[in-house]
């Protein structure tokens, strides 16, 4: 055992896989042995592994500015031509970029960002943030208040009520539909919940909605069929924002440059990190309309600075290692090519629909879940994770990796450079982990 506090860990069963190496959509444990990245890390490193590109553009960098600050009216070309980037591909009216290191503090940011700019515009009560059941949006402080699931709350005692955070129901229309209820009917309930809870609230106290295009860590769930063209024109009735928090599904993940492309959502706020640098540094955006950003700039003259940022905001290596992978993804076409590529993959897997341990297979673009039930009638769910650990294991154990969420859904998220022969080779060796351990489901009762 090393001496790492291990994040985001069962921290009594630590260290049961040392990566040495990668390359393409591949990587390699300390004894050699060969994985399918079927997760591209942590859904993030969308170019694959030893992108030389990459790493020769952060090379450069380093030699020839390593470091410098955003402090004080400094500033550096690569930031301010990032920026630029970003804010011509986001559609986020006259967008402004505020840079940071993770999705996690870019989602504090925005909360940060949206009690500054109702207390100088004279809506200090306008604070509140309405977030869903099985959001992600991370773990800081506020993030994690903002993030809808229990293991980022337990113990940890997260003032939920000062930092203004509403909830409301996630947006999974097979495990919370009801019995006779079309995805439509779903999305309108759905959508009527959180008016009402506007109105109790009242709408001169609610700043804004956070929430995912597609679900991540809550366990890949698609929105129901009519949410994102109901959600919107609500939200804007009450002047409520709308954050788009586009960590996991902005930069191709859906088969589009945003997830926000694929659903028609024209947000007020977005959220990025993860593949702007395909996660071989640390960046992330917090995008805003332009007019927030202007109604601060006199409120922060009066009192001599605008007062947040962080050391390595706007870093010029990270910066322009994501000026490269954003070149790449358009020289080299990446969102068409992972919208042919996720089309396929959702096909391949959705040959696992009749399997005796599935009861879902839901995705869209190179992201999907495979959810493992104890029975497929009545749509039971396994108690606890353990099934879905343990389908973990074994699809390590057959050279795939993928991820657990939400109890025994099985997540797929590989790098956009995948192959058909590739898809292939992850649908096989998924479908070998299931039987095995649907065999281990029988021998050990775990089905009841």
């Amino acid at each position: 055992m090393t001496r790492i506090l291990y994040p985001t860990t069962n921290l009594a069963a630590i260290e049961q896989l040392t990566l040495t190496r990668g390359e393409g959509v591949y990587v390699y444990d300390d004894a050699g042995k060969q994985y399918l990245e079927g997760m591209a890390g942590l859904w993030c490193t969308a170019l694959g592994y030893g992108n030389e590109e990459l790493v020769e553009a952060a090379a450069a960098q380093m030699r020839s500015l390593p470091y410098t600050h955003l402090f004080g009216g400094k500033t550096h070309p690569v930031a301010i031509e990032l920026a630029e980037r970003i804010a011509a591909m986001v559609p986020v009216k006259d967008a402004r970029v505020f840079f940071g290191n993770s999705g996690s503090d870019a989602n504090d940011t925005h909360w940060k960002l949206l009690r500054y700019y109702h207390t100088v515009t004279g809506r200090p009560q306008k604070r509140k943030i309405i977030a869903r059941q099985r959001g992600y949006h991370g773990v800081t402080v506020a993030a994690a208040a903002m993030t809808g699931l229990v293991p980022q709350h337990q113990h940890f005692d997260l003032p939920l009520d000062a930092l203004g955070i509403l909830r409301v129901d996630a947006t999974h229309y097979y495990r919370q539909g009801l019995p006779g209820e079309t995805e439509e009917e779903f999305a309108s309930r759905l959508v009527a919940q959180i008016e009402e809870l506007i109105l109790r609230e009242g709408p001169d106290t609610v700043a804004a909605m956070i929430a995912e295009p597609v679900t991540g860590a809550g366990g890949v769930v698609l929105p129901p069929r009519g949410y994102w063209e109901k959600l919107q024109p609500l939200l804007k009735r009450y002047d409520v924002a709308l954050i788009d928090d586009e960590v996991i599904t902005g930069f191709g993940r859906t088969g589009n440059d945003f997830g926000a492309t694929t659903y028609a959502i024209e947000p007020d706020m977005m959220t990025l990190a993860k593949a702007v640098t395909s996660a071989y540094l640390p960046l992330s955006a917090a995008v805003i309309r332009g007019d927030m950003h202007e109604a601060m700039i006199e409120p922060a003259s009066k009192v001599g600075i605008f007062g947040h940022g962080y050391t390595y905001s706007g870093h010029p290596v990270p910066a322009a290692l994501a000026l490269k992978t954003l070149e790449i993804y358009q020289r080299d076409r990446i969102f068409e090519r992972a919208a042919r590529t996720g089309q396929y993959l959702q096909q391949r897997l959705r040959t696992l629909a009749d399997h005796p341990l599935v009861g879902e297979v839901r995705g869209v673009g190179l992201i999907a879940a495979v959810e493992l039930v104890a029975d497929k009638t009545t749509r039971r769910a396994f108690e606890g994770g353990k099934v879905g650990a343990h389908a973990q294991i074994r699809a390590q154990e057959n050279g795939l990796i993928v991820r657990a969420v939400a109890g025994s859904s099985l997540a797929v998220c590989p790098p956009l450079i995948i192959t058909e022969t590739q898809v292939d080779e992850l649908v096989s060796k998924l479908t070998r982990a299931i039987d095995e351990t649907q065999d281990a489901a029988r021998l050990n009762g775990w089905c009841g």
